[in-house]
Parts: C-alpha cells; sequence; structure tokens
C-alpha cells in the first residue's frame, strides 16, 4: 500500500480482494482401503504442517469480496456506500484501513486516516473509559498534549462521563460505539471512515454523529460512510457508491443509487420523483405529472398518514417498443430522505 500526496484523498487502482473458503466434504461411502489411504495422507501433511487443516477432509474454494475496483475520491468528498450485505462495502473499509491487505490492486491515501469498523475496536476491555481515550489517541497517533486539550471534548461528545473511570467492558454497545466514535471523530483525520456501527446508537446520538460528519466534509475532510440507513445516507452524502458482488454497480448522485439499490432488490425498474420534477431511474420514461389528493379529495401538499389518499401519477414511455416495458415502481421519500413506501406494479393501473 503507498501514500501518495496528490489533489485526491483516495485513489483506488484495479483493487481485488480473495479469501480462501473451506467447506467440509460430505461423507459417503468408502470401503476399508481408502480409509487407510485417507488416514496416510492425513498424517504425512500433518507432519509436514502441523498447524494446518487436513485438506482431504474440505474442499477450498475462491471467494472475491472485491473485483477490479477503481476509484478516485476527492478531498471533502462525502461518500455513501451502499449494497445488500456480502456486497463488499466492509471489507473494502478494512483494506482502506489497513486492517486487511489487498489481493491485487493498489491504494493512494492522502492523509491520516481513522476508521469505526466495528463496536469497540482497539478497546481494551480491561481498561476503564478515560485509559482508553489515552491509549486509542495514541495509536491513532495524538500526542498528549493534543490528546489533553480535546479529553473534555470527546467526553462531552459520548456522553459517558458518569462511567468514564468504569471498565468498558461493562460498558453497552451504544456506550461503546459513543466512546469510540468520540475518539474517532476528535482526532480530526483528512479521512473519517466510518461503518455501520452508529446503528446501535438513539436516534439523538445518531444525528449528533451525522453533524459531526457534515462537519468534517466542510472542513475540507474525506468521510466514507457505509449503512443500510438510507435516511442518512442521503442527507450526509453528495455521492453514492452501488456495491454488488465486489463490484461497483453505480457511482455518482446519492439519490440514483439509492433507487438503483431499490430497485436492484424489488426485481422491477424504479424512479424517484423529485422535486424538480425529473424523473430518475433507467430513462425508459418519462413522468409528466404527479397529484396528491387528501380524503376529502382535496388537492393537496399534505396528507393525514392515518386517513386514506390518492396519488394520481402520469408517465410517457420512452421506448419505442412500449409492449416491452413493465409498470415502473416509484419511490416516495418524506422531507427528510427516509423512504415512507414503494409501490408496486401489481397496485398500478396502467392506461393507454
Amino acid at each position: 500500500m503507498q501514500m501518495c500526496f496528490n489533489m485526491s484523498a483516495i485513489k483506488i487502482e484495479n483493487l481485488s480482494k480473495k479469501y480462501i473458503i473451506g467447506h467440509q466434504k460430505q461423507e459417503r461411502y468408502t470401503a476399508l482401503r481408502d480409509v487407510l489411504m485417507h488416514k496416510m495422507r492425513g498424517i504425512g501433511q500433518r507432519l509436514r504442517h502441523p498447524l494446518s487443516p487436513n485438506r482431504e477432509e474440505i474442499n477450498i474454494e475462491e471467494f472475491w469480496a472485491l473485483k477490479d475496483i477503481s476509484l478516485k475520491i476527492q478531498q471533502g468528498d462525502r461518500v455513501g456506500i451502499i449494497g445488500r450485505n456480502g456486497a463488499g462495502k466492509s471489507t473494502l473499509l478494512k483494506v482502506l484501513s489497513r486492517i486487511t491487505e489487498p489481493t491485487n490492486g493498489k491504494i493512494h491515501l492522502n492523509g491520516r486516516v481513522a476508521s469505526l469498523l466495528e463496536v469497540g475496536t482497539g478497546f481494551h476491555p480491561e481498561l476503564s473509559g478515560r485509559e482508553n481515550i489515552y491509549l486509542n489517541d495514541a495509536i491513532l497517533g495524538m500526542g498528549r498534549n493534543e490528546i489533553k486539550r480535546k479529553f473534555d471534548e470527546i467526553v462531552d461528545f459520548s456522553g459517558v462521563e458518569k462511567f468514564l473511570d468504569t471498565p468498558v467492558k461493562r460498558y453497552s454497545s451504544g456506550m461503546y460505539v459513543r466512546l469510540a466514535f468520540a475518539v474517532a471523530a476528535h482526532l480530526e483525520p483528512e479521512i473519517l471512515v466510518v461503518d455501520e456501527v452508529l446503528a446501535v446508537g438513539d436516534a439523538q446520538f445518531q444525528k449528533k454523529c451525522l453533524g459531526k460528519m457534515e462537519l468534517a466534509g466542510k472542513e475540507e475532510r474525506t468521510v466514507l460512510f457505509v449503512s443500510h440507513n438510507m435516511a442518512a445516507v442521503t442527507s450526509l452524502c453528495q455521492r453514492g457508491i452501488l456495491l454488488d458482488s465486489g463490484r461497483i454497480e453505480y457511482d455518482g448522485s446519492t439519490s440514483i443509487g439509492i433507487v438503483q439499490y431499490y430497485s436492484d432488490s424489488s426485481g422491477s425498474p424504479s424512479f424517484l420523483y423529485t422535486s424538480q420534477s425529473k424523473m430518475i431511474g433507467d430513462q425508459s420514461a418519462e413522468l409528466v405529472s404527479a397529484c396528491i389528493e387528501n380524503h376529502l379529495g382535496e388537492t393537496s401538499a399534505e396528507i393525514d398518514i392515518t386517513k386514506s389518499s390518492n396519488i394520481t401519477m402520469q408517465y410517457r414511455i420512452l421506448s419505442e417498443n412500449k409492449s416491452s416495458i413493465a409498470v415502473p415502481n416509484f419511490h416516495f421519500y418524506t422531507s427528510d430522505g427516509v423512504c415512507a413506501f414503494i409501490s408496486s406494479p401489481k397496485n398500478l393501473k396502467a392506461y393507454s
């Protein structure tokens, strides 16, 4: 892994990460001769490699968690990395954080990296919160005077002042992540890497963390944020990267990336109607108009969710082969970026 000081905070070239997975062989009918030969080969292997498993008993499979990833992230970018479980999001962050080495490819990092990938990473369970603050900050590269200067800020942000002299092994997962994020955020790194760990915090703390990461972006620090909370990704990130099976499926606008993510999950074409009256999707259809009627039949921008309402939308199919176009899904978001619901082709009426 190389350090390179240029305009890009992160530059990734043809990055791949391979894991070797072993599967236990299924038992089958064997003769006594086969059993004896199998045992002899196993003994020979153990004499050569005492700590290795008996390869006669397992099937070896190669699994590519990342495959030919190439990215360039500029300084100050706030990037949301989304995708299904197993898509390669956490592996990418672990490679960037130097927790694991890539199999192939190069990474160029410009600046100090602080990562928060798992609850309590880098904390010693027998030490108190106070001792772990000094230990973790020292590991991350802060000097003792700098730690003393920021100590009160870290404690105030974490909200665990009452338990500061308690061993962290007695902390709840929420308290763990509060302290861990406070330490990483106040390191003031050039690159801040955050995985899904914020999900264990309460709503108030999540809001505080998002505000801190947004401030980091305004201060020209780079933020990489992995989350399944699409509202958080929408509010924080101006760029979205969608991963699928270790490859980049989309890199661009966050809102379009989220729509594509939901579209892949539902298996139907999906579109997002924004306040700019544009259709975001695969461009096979165009939204003409949209109207919301409340339970009284009156056109309104606000509806009572406890009562029935109607949403009327007209769209135009742009493809020449109109018979092959499926009825699209529409995603409806609240003002704070939360996906309220997704329409299904089954409950939409198509008129020619």
